[in-house]
This record gives C-alpha cells, sequence and structure tokens, in this order.
C-alpha cells in the first residue's frame, strides 16, 4: 500500500495507494463539533461524551490503549479529567523502541455564560479538525501496518486551560524514560490558506521538520508563516509541553493564518463553516510524510543547532 517513488538526488516522496475516506471526515467532525457535547469544556459531561466517542473509534480501529485502558488521568486539573491515547507498537524490532506522537486537543472552552441565542462553542476547527486529522491517521496506520516505529496518538484534555493535558503526560512519560523522536501536533486544519503551501509549523527554525516534511511528500507542503513567529505559537500549543520535557523535534500544524477564519473561540465555530474537502486533502497529502516519519531507517528530523 505504500511504495517509494525517487524524484532527485535527495527527495523520495511516498506514494500512498490509500484513499481518505470524505464520508468519514465529515461525519467525525460533525459529531465532535455538535451541540450534543456542548462545547468540550475539561471537566463536563460534554467532554466526558466526546472521550467515550474517541475510545470506541480507538476499538473500531484496532487502536490499543498505551496505558491500562485509553485514559490517561491528568495530574494537574481540579476535577477529573483525561487525555485519550491510543498506541501501535512499530513493525521492525529495533525502531519500536522510538516512538512518534502525532496528537491534537480534543477539548474546548464550552458554554457561553452571557445570554444570547447561540450559547455553544462548538470548536469545529479548534480543534475538533485536528482530532479529525489524528484520528484518521491512526486508522490508516492500523489498516496499513507502515509504521516501523511505534506511535502514540493522542487527544489532549486540558488545552485551553493552559496546555494542562500535555504538560501531565508529559512529564509521565517523561519518568517512564519514552523514547521520543518526535511529535507532530495538529491545531485548526479545517480551512484552507490562500498562499503558495499548504500549512505552516510552529518554531519553523526550530528544526528540519518542515524541510523534511516537503522532502517527504515531494511538494512545499509547509511555509513559514511570518505571525507565527511573530505570535510566538511555538509556546502556545501541546507540542511545547512535550519539547520542554524532551528537547526533541515537537511542532504544531496549521491552516489557520489570522486572515481565513474569523471565529476564534466564538460559537460561529461551527462545523457548518469546515471545508471537508480541503481537510480530507491536508489528511491526504500528509500520510507520506507521517509515514516517512514513522519508517525512516535512521533520526532524519532533527533539532537545529
Amino acid at each position: 500500500m505504500v511504495s517509494e517513488k525517487t524524484s532527485g538526488a535527495t527527495s523520495k516522496p511516498l506514494e500512498i495507494n490509500y484513499k481518505v475516506d470524505e464520508t468519514e471526515v465529515s461525519d467525525f467532525l460533525k459529531y465532535l463539533s455538535s451541540d450534543e457535547l456542548e462545547g468540550r469544556e475539561t471537566g463536563t459531561q460534554g467532554i466526558e461524551k466526546a472521550a467515550v466517542f474517541l475510545e470506541d473509534f480507538f476499538k473500531k480501529n484496532k487502536v490499543k490503549p498505551y496505558f491500562k485502558t485509553y485514559r490517561d488521568t491528568l495530574t494537574n486539573f481540579k476535577v477529573p479529567a483525561y487525555n485519550i491515547v491510543g498506541f501501535l507498537e512499530g513493525t521492525d524490532p529495533i525502531l519500536k523502541r522510538e516512538f512518534v506522537v502525532l496528537s491534537a486537543h480534543y477539548d474546548h472552552i464550552g458554554l457561553e455564560k452571557k445570554k444570547q441565542t447561540d450559547i455553544i462553542n462548538n470548536g469545529a476547527n479548534d480543534d475538533a479538525s485536528g482530532v479529525t486529522a489524528v484520528a484518521q491517521m491512526a486508522k490508516y496506520f492500523s489498516e496499513t501496518k507502515s509504521n516501523k516505529r511505534s506511535i502514540l496518538f493522542v487527544f489532549f484534555a486540558g488545552e485551553e486551560k493552559g496546555l494542562l493535558g500535555s504538560k501531565s503526560l508529559a512529564q509521565k512519560l517523561k519518568t517512564q524514560d519514552f523514547n521520543l523522536y518526535a511529535q507532530l501536533n495538529i491545531e485548526m486544519i479545517g480551512v484552507p490558506m490562500k498562499r503558495d503551501y499548504l500549512a505552516y509549523i510552529t518554531g519553523f527554525d526550530k528544526s528540519n521538520m518542515a524541510e523534511k516534511i516537503n522532502e517527504y511528500t515531494g511538494k512545499k507542503t509547509i511555509g513559514f508563516l511570518p505571525k507565527e513567529a511573530e505570535y510566538k505559537l511555538f509556546y502556545r500549543s501541546d507540542n511545547y509541553s512535550f519539547f520542554e520535557a524532551f528537547g526533541k523535534p515537537c511542532q504544531s500544524i496549521s491552516t489557520f493564518d489570522f486572515e481565513n477564519f474569523e471565529f476564534y473561540h466564538h460559537v460561529s465555530d461551527e462545523f457548518k463553516v469546515m471545508n471537508i474537502p480541503h481537510i480530507t486533502s491536508f489528511i491526504q497529502e500528509f500520510l507520506p510524510a507521517v509515514t516517512k516519519i514513522a519508517t525512516s531507517p535512521i533520526q532524519e528530523i532533527t533539532m537545529n543547532k
């Protein structure tokens, strides 16, 4: 299902004979951002419904729990709250000791306190779109078994409370001598940018991840967004918790460029304004990159000095 296709002296993009199902993308995102989940605020019944939905997705797609269950209890939140963590062991006896983390946060900001017609912050773009992408990648690897490295698929809670879920999990894994290779975190990919690249990466200059992703896809998939550097987005998402703990390439990918979406933390961040064909093609374009990250015989993605 995966084959090498040479393109130039240094670039060997993968040709992926796997098609992401647009209907599945739509159905998944529609439920995760539905009114039923009441904005998925950490510690509420709404996020509990989301947690059950994500656990069921992992079970259905034969993604195992990394811990005793899929639920990883946050150590830094006042009421019970959980990251949802799935695991696929690598197929290579040596490389499987190294881990790739593919992640997104499944919490959002919940209900508006002021009285108005619509009080539900559905969080379709932020970050049900990212969760949808990671879920589809989990399904892909489960079906193709093309990961030589082991992969953790993580849906973080508590991101909107100050990166609490990722801080909790990163510290827990650090005490277990977790062998992290790289983390790719996906944030707000619900609408496309009007640029000559598909997405941007936070902390562009901190590693060679952008360069390697473009090499792996054979396209200008990742570009540099000046606003990202200006607002220091590298420090404002769940990648930073893992970077702080492990000092390895841990970065977020996004297509929210401060010009293409006006409903950040707004009740109008709903399923109906999401671009499903864009999200589907985003996932499809990233499959060669995440596959190479999970299979390269040496650690090709490294921190810049």
